[in-house]
Formats: C-alpha cells, structure tokens, sequence
C-alpha cells in the first residue's frame, strides 16, 4: 500500500509539475506579444502596413496591431510625440524635424522613394495656366504653386524645382492650402497655377480636362526619399527588438508589393490580389473596378527592407535649415536613428 501511494504521489507530482511549466509558458507566449498602434493614410503608399496586416507578417514577429487612420501626415507625427501611436510613414517635414529635436521622434527608416524607370510624384499645371504657356516646369518662374503649408515635402519640391531651373525660391509663389482636397479644388479651378503630387492622384487629375502633366519630381530630386517610417524616441532607444520586429514584418509587406505592383515579377493574379487587398483600405467609398486603376497607377517604389536614403534626407535638413525652417543646430543624427536599417 505505501509503494502504491508513494507512485501515485510521485505521478500527481509529475503531472502538477508539467501543468505548471506549461501554464508558465502560455504566459510567457502572452507576455510577448507587443500590442502597438500603426499611423496610416487612406494612401496606397501606405500598402506595406495593410499588407503586412492581413497577411499575418506582424503577427509571426509577435505584435498585436491596430491601424489608426488619419487626414494628414503631419497629425501622425504628433501622435507619435504624444505617446497615441507608436509607429508612422511620412515625408520629413518641419514639424517632423522640430519634433525630433525636442526628442520625441526619430526616424527609422525609408519607404516611398523617386526611382528612373518607375512612375513617381508628377508636377501639374492647371489647365488655364498651361494654355498661357505653363507647358514645362521651366516655365514656373512667376506663377503659383499649391502646397499645404510651410514647411512641407510640397514647400521643398517647390524650391528644388526653382534651384534646378536657375531661378530665385521667391519666384515660385507658394499657395499654402492646408489640406490635399483643397488644393485640388484650386488647381482644377485655376485659382492655382501647379502643383505636384504622388501619380495615384496625379494621373486621375491629369485625365481630367482640367489638369496636365507637365514634369517630374524624380528630374528635380534624383533619388528622393519621399517617406519615411518613424517611432518614438522611447521606442528607438528602449524598445530596439520590437522597433526590429516591426521593421521585418513591415519590409515583408513592402517585397509582396513591389512585387506584384511595381516589378510586377509575381504575375496577374498576384496583382489583382493585391489590389483587392489594398482596396480594403484605399479608396474604400469607390466600387473595385473603378478603384483599382487607380490603386495600380500609385505604386511607387517602396524601399526594400527599409533602407534609408539618408543623402537625401541630409539635403532636405540643409533645405529646411536655409529656409529658417528648422534650427541651424539641428543635425542629422538629431533625426535619425541609423542603427535599424541599411543607410546609403
């Protein structure tokens, strides 16, 4: 009888032993997924988040994520700042740059960028401007230009433009508009004179009888980075192997574009999958046949494995430096943390 017990103690020991390591494990799997919040535009330049999303790349590294959808790039920033989102895309900005001087941001890595061969932000003309001879970028010495605000990747494009053509910035008469919608409004009216903008907009507008096409940005800003991906400083700093986590799982997302949409090496039906994909996000309010050409005519570039063109971002700083933008003190280094993906 006592070598019965002390078999049966031994078992039910055993047992309450495995239970215990396997109720431990389970908390240490739950304890390690990160629950994070993704800022993102309604942008088929967004495409890497909504990918990375349904396809379950966040998931396999271990993050719980909700997407939280904003109006404009600029509001991504500050919630980043204020602690409401964790990770962002947007162009660099003066707000963007402030941001990262008072210690609040950094930038992380790259994403949309102007590449020879592929279809990037085109420059438009409104179609009263262009029949008085608005036909090529050359000509925007003296007329309007339609940007958001001082400040903004459309202030930059603007000055490069006039830098290129040999003119003086003053001679561009910058429009701030605040708002995309608005601008677009203007430039179909005429009230403004030009403008430019990504080619999913662009195209849609340059078919109209309102609009044409008159340049691109990619011959004024060889090699523009066009976006970047951004987080906290806190994050950067004190949260590296997640901050590494969500750069994998988002990089895996911008292959499955590039791809299907933009070296289109994954065939027709991969294409249309990921249109239809995108199309959850994108263009929501419009049926799918009308959608996707325009979701097709915006994809641009999006850097593999998030590889950052800091040459560029270096000349934007210089820009926003030469404009009183942004203080003379600020370096690169105040923006950017380069220890997450490959510079050049």
């Amino acid at each position: 009888m006592i070598s019965i017990s002390k078999q049966k103690a031994g078992k039910i020991l055993a047992a309450g032993i495995i239970a215990s390591i396997c109720w431990a494990g389970s908390i240490s799997t739950a304890a390690a997924v990160d629950k994070i919040t993704v800022g993102a535009l309604r942008f088929t330049s967004h495409a890497a988040t909504f990918v990375a999303y349904e396809r379950g790349y966040f998931k396999d590294e271990g993050l719980e994520v909700e997407i939280k959808f904003f109006q404009a790039a600029q509001p991504i920033a500050v919630a980043i700042a204020s602690g409401d989102v964790d990770f962002g895309i947007a162009p660099v900005s003066g707000g963007l740059i402030n941001l990262a001087d008072k210690g609040a941001i950094k930038v992380i890595g790259g994403v949309l960028h102007e590449e020879p061969g592929i279809d990037g932000q085109m420059i438009l003309a409104s179609k009263k401007a262009y029949d008085a001879g608005l036909t090529t970028p050359a000509a925007l010495k003296g007329k309007s230009f339609g940007i958001t605000q001082a400040g903004s990747s459309f202030h930059y494009v603007a000055h490069k433009i006039a830098d290129k053509e040999g003119f003086a910035r003053s001679d561009i008469k910058l429009k701030p508009l605040q708002k995309v919608g608005v601008i677009i409004g203007a430039l179909k009216s005429g009230q403004i004179d030009s403008w430019s903008i990504v080619p999913h907009i662009a195209k849609g507008l340059a078919k109209g009888p309102t609009v044409e096409m008159i340049g691109k940005v990619s011959d004024y800003i060889p090699d523009y980075q066009v976006t970047t991906v951004f987080t906290s400083a806190k994050n950067a700093a004190q949260e590296k192997e997640m901050v590494k986590r969500f750069l994998k799982a988002f990089s895996k997302g911008a292959d499955d574009f590039n791809a299907a949409l933009v070296d289109k090496t994954a065939g027709e039906v991969a294409a249309e999958d990921m249109v239809k994909l995108i199309h959850k996000y994108v263009y929501v309010s419009r049926p799918y046949e009308k959608a996707a050409p325009s979701i097709r005519n915006g994809s641009m570039r999006i850097n593999k494995n998030a590889k950052l063109n800091l040459t560029n971002i270096k000349d934007q700083l210089a820009w926003f430096q030469s404009e009183n933008l942004v203080s003379k003190s600020i370096t690169i280094d105040t923006i950017v943390d380069s220890g997450f993906v490959e510079t050049y």
